[in-house]
This record gives structure tokens, C-alpha cells and sequence, in this order.
């Protein structure tokens, strides 16, 4: 089959590789039908995430038809239309008995790898890394998803597919971060970062009950996205000196009541700090350009709560008595998707969710090195490139 593979930092090919095969009872064969790029691929593709190997193949987020099923599948059959999230779970374990499916215990075959940084490993993901399982990923005509009764979901009659695409990782993790936020009647939230994720965990605060929703970001069409498609106020922080100040008058001298980052390890900002980290980021005396998550600290009012989405590493200069003096609590994770899965479908179903506007460019999977350029570069508007094997 046609496949996108790493082959090495900035080092993209789509080539043959080999087809996946059932291997264990639960597993289910899917032939992808659209696939998408996402933000936290480009921390490996850009080597700030170790552990890819050559010819790996890539991709986490994706939808598609079953084309075969193990003999212990029960609930999903050859010609299904299902929806996957990039976590892999098995339904059973502790951590999956509690909806925490991204912690699942029994999917990680490489925890080993994992946990001498983590402590304790994830569960397994599609297509990013060897301590994150080795899976192949979903960018290739076909892949393998174990465990398919837990994490195969069919696809509503009425919702189509470019729909369905975005409910496997953007629109679960960004629900998960609204999620987060225990929001009440009334509340504001304010949300840096208008990727996809930013831009749904925005929807998912609006659903959730939020009275004023603020999405922060500097690419005025993705601010623009925020406004037209989902009512959202925004400010651009490349046209103010300081964020805070406009967040605080915005909200009567208090602040947000709560604030989700969508960012994650390669973010933007501006000032002195952001030039520090862009530097140690070079030389690798640190991870994370960590701007989006520091600015998400200070703008969150006193004893609010802080939902962090965007992957990082090993961040310098992280706030720590700040979150301490205003008493904030943290809440951040890998996205459960199964526990969200379900409820965005509804939501599709029902015309009171839409992903489609996050497709801004679709493509044949043979084109892809090209998305994922356009995709980095942000060129044309880029939000999201959607390949189709």
C-alpha cells in the first residue's frame, strides 16, 4: 500500500510499504477513507520529540470503512463507517474503567521506553513514536486498529465524512479542554491557540454553557474563523502590548474564569522570553517554546482553572508560584477520546456541532509531503490539510 513515512528530521516520502494484517483477535482492518494532519506531528517531523525510525509511517487522526474484523470483534462488521480516535484503549483496565483512555495500561507494548521520564507510560497512539507504542499510523491506504469493538465508532447516516474526520482528535481534545474548565452559566473562557483544537475546545465551551468565549491567536484567518463561524470574540496578540491587560478590562478586572491552551511546544508569542526559548529551542537546552502556556497561567482569574492541550516536553520558566499565589488548578491530559466520541457524533447528527470548515485543503495522499508543508508554513490559509488515499 501507498503510505506517508518519516524518514528522518524535516525528511517526508510517500512510498510502498507493507499492507497491515489482523494480529490479534480484537483487531479490526480499516481502508482509510480521510486522514489529517495535526500540530503534534510536527514536533517529531521538526525532532523535538525523539523515538521515530526511519519508514515509520505516521498520522493519528482518521475515518474510515472496515474492510475485515478479528473472530472476537462483536460490535463492528466488514462495510461499517467508523471514526477513531488517536488513542488507542482496551476498554478494560483500570484507567479505561474511569474514561481516562489516553492512561490505558494494556496498549503501550513500549511502556519500557516511557517511563523512566513519565514515571508511569500512556496508552498507545497511532503513528507517533516508538515510546508511544510503535503503531503505524493512518496517513497509508490502510491501517490496523486493535482492540476495534473499543475504538471503532460508526459514523451517523446524515454526517459525512470530512465531519466525522475531525471527531477521531480535534474535536474530542478540544471538547476534553472545555471539559476541563468546569464551566457554569455565565462564565467566560478564554482560549489561546485557533487551531482546530483551539477553535473546538471554543465550540465545546459554548455547548458547554459558557456566556462569553475568547479565542487568542495572531493568523488573522483563523481569528476570523473564530468569529464567523462560531460567534467567538478575539484578539490578536501580535496587535497588543499585553494580553492580560486587554483580558482583565474585558472581564471587569478579574479575568477569564477559565482558560484552555491549545498551543503546545512550538508556540509563538512576543518579547524577551519568546526570543530565550526560541534560542535554547535550537540548541536543545530545552523543549518548549512555551509562551501560550505562561500567558494561559497569568490571564486565568484567581482560583480558576487552567486546561492545557498542547503537548510539551521539558518547559523552562514555568510559573509555578504564580499558579501557587492564585491558588489555579491544572488540568491537562492526551485526549480520552472515547469517552467524547460519542457525544460530537450527537452533536454532528443533530446540526449542533460542525468540523467541516477545519478542512481547508484536501489532497490526494500521494500529495501529502506537500501538505504538510502548507500545513507548517500556515501558507493559503492552511488550518488543516486532508489527505485521501
Amino acid at each position: 500500500m501507498r503510505a506517508l513515512v518519516w524518514n528522518g528530521v524535516n525528511d517526508l516520502a510517500v512510498e510502498t510499504v507493507d499492507d497491515p494484517t489482523l494480529i490479534n483477535p480484537h483487531d479490526v482492518l480499516l481502508e482509510v477513507t480521510l486522514t489529517t494532519t495535526c500540530g503534534s506531528d510536527l514536533h517529531f517531523i521538526d525532532g523535538y520529540l525523539p523515538g521515530m525510525r526511519s519508514g515509520d509511517v505516521f498520522g493519528h487522526e482518521f475515518m474510515g470503512v472496515v474492510v475485515a474484523v478479528g473472530p472476537q470483534v462483536q460490535r463492528v462488521a466488514v462495510g461499517d463507517r467508523v471514526v477513531v480516535p488517536s488513542f488507542i484503549a482496551c476498554g478494560n483496565c483500570w484507567y479505561c474503567e474511569r474514561q481516562m483512555y489516553s492512561l490505558c495500561d494494556t496498549t503501550n507494548p513500549n511502556a519500557a521506553a516511557q517511563q523512566p521520564l513519565l514515571g508511569y507510560p500512556s496508552g498507545g497512539i497511532y503513528g507517533y513514536t516508538h515510546p508511544f507504542g510503535g503503531y503505524a499510523g493512518s496517513h497509508a491506504q490502510f491501517v490496523r486498529v486493535p482492540f476495534g469493538d473499543v475504538n471503532c465508532f460508526a459514523v451517523p447516516d446524515g454526517v459525512s465524512d470530512v465531519q466525522a474526520l475531525f471527531a477521531s482528535d480535534a474535536a474530542p481534545t478540544g471538547f476534553m479542554g472545555a471539559d476541563f474548565c468546569d464551566i457554569t452559566p455565565g462564565d467566560t473562557v478564554a482560549v489561546f491557540g485557533a487551531g482546530a483544537v483551539g477553535l473546538m475546545a471554543a465550540r465545546g465551551a459554548q455547548l458547554a454553557g459558557a456566556e462569553r468565549v475568547i479565542v487568542v491567536d495572531r493568523l488573522p484567518e483563523r481569528l476570523e474563523l473564530a468569529r464567523t463561524r462560531l460567534g467567538a470574540e478575539t484578539i490578536d496578540y501580535s496587535q497588543t502590548d499585553s494580553v492580560q491587560e486587554v483580558l482583565r478590562e474585558s472581564t471587569g478586572g478579574r479575568g477569564p474564569d477559565a482558560v484552555v491552551e491549545a498551543v503546545g511546544m512550538e508556540g509563538h508569542g512576543t518579547g524577551v522570553q519568546q526570543a530565550v526559548d526560541r534560542v535554547k529551542q535550537a540548541v536543545r537546552a530545552e523543549t518548549d517554546r512555551a509562551t501560550p502556556l505562561r500567558e494561559a497561567v497569568l490571564a486565568c482569574r484567581k482560583g480558576g482553572v487552567v486546561a492545557v492541550l498542547g503537548v510539551y516536553g521539558l518547559t523552562d520558566s514555568f510559573p509555578t508560584g504564580v499558579v501557587l499565589n492564585k491558588g489555579l488548578t491544572i488540568r491537562a491530559a492526551q485526549q480520552h477520546g472515547q469517552r467524547y466520541v460519542p457525544r460530537l457524533l450527537q452533536h454532528l447528527a443533530a446540526g449542533e456541532l460542525d468540523t467541516a470548515f477545519l478542512a481547508t485543503h484536501e489532497m490526494p495522499l500521494e500529495d501529502a509531503v506537500r501538505g504538510y508543508e502548507m500545513f507548517k508554513e500556515k501558507e493559503d490559509g492552511c488550518l488543516r490539510a486532508v489527505f485521501r488515499p
